[in-house]
């Protein structure tokens, strides 16, 4: 199923074409291709191993990808290569990418400032609002749990409004408030026009919250479309979209690192 726009949908934001990654023999991204539009909440999906990551880690300049091209506004974009570049994304990792020993304050002020943010009190202060922390603003990272600390890794990686924001499992083991905060967080950066990348193994949230969808496995994407798209692919219309996962990636347990 394409992923290209229809005639009456937004252009892309990011191209990416034909995007390949190995480790040595082992090839990790496969020639994948599809696109980000403005205001668009995109999922990634697919099964441990399936190369999500190393997709995500390409995109956001972490990796060199061995092969294809990614476009900007039509414009050829390397955040590998170009600081520019990458501070025009939003990188937020699965794992907490925070200094413990520093107040959410400071945290937040160390990567604005580290994106070259000019005004770094306003950053600070809107991260603080998106992360619902004003109230803890100055405690230090150590004293907070682990779903103030995912709202917080959240807005770290945001702080310096990027076009694009890449999120990999942004709610993986929060309670359900700091989930439904995230959730809502993520709907208000939709309405600004930024394109969210979306990764998680939660499918109920994955169908509420975006726009189209894209499945991996080995390293391939193998469908893309919106959730109702899938799963007429699938053979599996009206179903929700853990049954067309299954359907399309198969029940095999995948124990494989991602």
């Amino acid at each position: 199923m394409s992923s290209g726009p229809r005639a009456d949908e937004a252009p892309a934001l990011l191209a990416v074409s034909g995007l390949r990654y190995a480790y040595g023999e082992r090839v990790a991204v496969d020639g994948i291709s599809f696109q980000l539009r403005p205001g668009e909440v995109f999922g990634l999906l697919g099964p441990n191993g399936a190369g999500k990551t190393t997709a995500i880690s390409c995109l956001c300049g972490l990796l060199a990808p061995a092969a294809g091209t990614l476009a900007l506004r039509g414009e050829p974009f390397a955040p590998h290569a170009r600081p520019a570049d990458r501070a025009r994304l939003g990188y937020v990792p699965q794992e907490i990418a925070l200094y413990e020993g520093l107040t959410a304050r400071e945290n937040l002020r160390f990567f604005a400032r580290l994106q070259g943010t000019r005004d770094t009190a306003a950053a600070v202060a809107a991260g603080l609002a998106l992360a619902g922390l004003e109230a803890r603003a100055d405690d230090r990272v150590a004293t907070f749990s682990g779903g103030m600390k995912r709202r917080l890794n959240l807005a770290a990686g945001l702080v310096h409004q990027p076009e694009i924001a890449l999120l990999d499992e942004p709610t993986a083991g929060v309670d359900p408030q700091s989930r439904a905060h995230i959730v809502s967080a993520i709907g208000t950066l939709k309405a600004t026009g930024c394109a969210l990348l979306y990764t998680s193994h939660a499918m109920d949230e994955v169908q509420r919250l975006c726009d189209r969808l894209a499945i991996m496995d080995s390293g391939r994407l193998i469908a893309c479309g919106t959730a109702a798209e899938l799963a007429a692919l699938a053979g599996t219309p009206g179903a929700d979209l853990e049954a067309t996962f299954l359907k399309l990636t198969g029940r095999n347990l995948r124990d494989e690192t991602p």
